[in-house]
């Protein structure tokens, strides 16, 4: 991803001049411009962090004798007002979902984990017995010119942050999965939720074939992302009563106040 961030967003504009050539006005330019063609502020604030962060790596190898994003201004984030699914907006899009997709969203649902952890998931990585399931695993879609192996989806080892998770799911659940690999007929090691070719499901290719036209068919009032499936896990963990600890460690979050955002009250119907 960083990769390409930079190819998009920064060479085109910097060029290939050396690191130590760049200075904190230009990244201010480039921070002023990008705003007014309509960037918005969360994206160049996240564009921004990155390209820090390269120079901090830079500075601390010496290749620069200082970071010219250090002091650069940011445009004022405004903070939106969050909703969160409600149980009947879910079951609205899930009855619009095609069938094959259906048990999918319904493990992001009921798991909470990540886009990339949903699709790495396998069937060595569910204990039957235990009714346990394991995050290890995480894809991540980069673009094949950046790509070490030519290939468009890249499976990392371990999810976000670095340590793998274990988790509980509902029986009924458990249930669900078992016969899905048991009627697809698929091995420990294939891919649990896949295309019809076995590879990776593309997020980009889901939510514009599958998900959105199923959010507008539902009669959901509001732009639902498939992210927010894991926004409306912690949510209703939360109002249902689970310590923070517990959610926390669910999701893989790092940090207690990243956990505590989410809402502790029930979501209300609009």
């Amino acid at each position: 991803a960083s990769r390409s961030y930079l190819d998009k967003h920064f060479i085109p504009v910097f060029g290939r001049r050396p690191m130590g050539k760049l200075l904190p006005s230009e990244v201010q330019r480039w921070v002023t411009t990008a705003t007014e063609n309509g960037l918005s502020p969360v994206s160049v604030g996240k564009y921004h962090t990155m390209l820090a962060s390269v120079f901090e790596r830079a500075l601390v190898d010496r290749v620069v004798m200082f970071n010219p994003c250090a002091h650069t201004e940011l445009p004022k984030r405004i903070k939106k007002k969050t909703r969160t699914l409600t149980p009947d907006e879910y079951d609205a899009i899930l009855e619009a979902l095609p069938a094959q997709h259906r048990l999918m969203v319904e493990t992001a649902i009921n798991t909470g984990v990540r886009w990339g952890e949903l699709v790495a998931l396998k069937p060595r990585h569910l204990n039957l017995k235990t009714g346990k399931l394991t995050v290890e695993e995480t894809i991540v879609e980069i673009s094949t010119k950046n790509s070490p192996t030519g290939q468009r989806m890249l499976t990392k080892p371990y999810p976000k942050d670095n340590e793998p998770r274990t988790m509980g799911i509902p029986p009924d659940l458990l249930t669900q999965i078992a016969d899905w690999i048991k009627t697809r007929g698929l091995k420990k090691g294939d891919l649990l939720f896949a295309t019809q070719a076995g590879t990776p499901i593309s997020r980009n290719t889901f939510r514009t074939r599958v998900w959105r036209p199923a959010v507008k068919a539902s009669g959901v009032d509001f732009d639902v992302r498939v992210h927010d499936l894991r926004h409306a896990h912690a949510s209703w963990l939360l109002a249902g009563g689970s310590d923070i600890k517990s959610v926390m460690d669910c999701l893989g979050h790092a940090q207690t106040p990243t956990t505590q955002k989410y809402p502790h009250t029930p979501p209300r119907p609009a």
